[in-house]
């Protein structure tokens, strides 16, 4: 397929990983001034089921990718991905990607004979490109997401466990702790894409504990209160997941649970990570100062569609 002359949709897989890493840490260099896209951020997107038949890649002259899009089922929600670079084609290359992307949602439809939700997230603020194509076609602004830049040189408070609480890591060889881990990733305060099937949330798990991912399971009083999912790799850091039991809000567990993680990945190293939470404004970021160095914050954005 040739949209426009030299422009051709691939598949991810018959392209390096780095064609898409470039393409990643370019839209946000582009937007932000700094890029966090990894190498493992492609290949923990290229470890989603179906991944092969639910994602597409648009390259231009050199094989160079200017556009990719890619949707993974989680329960009634088709969570999506949607990047284009700005410029002579950078409309039209979303606008194709987008056509493919709910083309392939209709046919999920039809193959599961169930409705589906489609979310497109991770929406950088300032894109001129994807925001204005998929309100063109229906999509609907939903919550904001902050990404926090954090320095883990800086001293940090101490973390402070309420009454009865402690703190490990979680076997993510156990089936008991999985099953906790799960239990409480579908009760996250969040509100985004869950994954709902139990086995493609252990094998998430799994593969991104080959990526330098780790878990950290809070009990208090031996029942489990929360946990918190992080990556590590060389200096770099990430916070991937916080979650919070609903009889356990309110209690400080999300800050010792952040405090843990931050102190885990500077234990293995890293000086710098990235902790993303959902929040009304990115920039007010006084809260978390008192307790970690923020250096940077930018806002993520969902688009949500119903299919009918």
């Amino acid at each position: 397929m040739t949209p426009h002359g030299q422009l051709t949709v691939r598949r991810p897989a018959d392209i390096p990983p780095d064609s898409l890493v470039r393409l990643m840490r370019t839209h946000e260099k582009n937007l932000t001034g700094v890029a966090t896209y990894t190498r493992e951020d492609a290949l923990r997107a290229a470890g989603h089921p179906g991944c092969e038949e639910n994602s597409w890649c648009l390259t231009g002259p050199g094989d160079e990718v200017i556009a990719w899009a890619a949707l993974t089922p989680r329960g009634d929600e088709l969570d999506a991905v949607l990047t284009a670079l700005p410029g002579r084609h950078g409309v039209s290359a979303a606008r194709t990607l987008l056509c493919l992307l709910l083309d392939r949602a209709d046919e999920l439809v039809l193959e599961d004979g169930r409705p589906y939700s489609v979310t497109v997230g991770g929406v950088l603020r300032g894109d001129q490109v994807v925001p204005a194509v998929l309100k063109e076609a229906g999509f609907v602004r939903g919550t904001t997401t902050g990404q926090y830049a954090i320095d883990l040189t800086a001293d940090a408070l101490p973390m402070v466990l309420p009454d009865g609480g402690s703190l490990r890591a979680a076997d993510l060889d156990d089936p008991g702790d999985l099953a906790v881990l799960h239990a409480l990733h579908l009760r996250r305060a969040v509100r985004g894409p869950r994954t709902e099937e139990p086995a493609a949330f252990r094998a998430a798990l799994r593969r991104a504990r080959d990526d330098g991912a780790a878990a950290l399971l809070l009990e208090v009083s031996g029942r489990p209160a929360g946990h918190v999912l992080t990556q590590g790799s060389g200096d770099q850091g990430r916070i991937l997941e916080v979650a919070v039991a609903p009889a356990f809000r309110g209690l400080g567990i999300g800050l010792a649970l952040l405090t843990a993680g931050f102190a885990e990945l500077r234990a293995r190293g890293a000086v710098r990570a990235l902790a993303t939470l959902e929040t009304g404004d990115v920039h007010r970021a006084e809260a978390f100062v008192p307790v970690f160095s923020v250096t940077g914050a930018r806002s993520l954005t969902r688009f949500r569609l119903s299919l009918t």
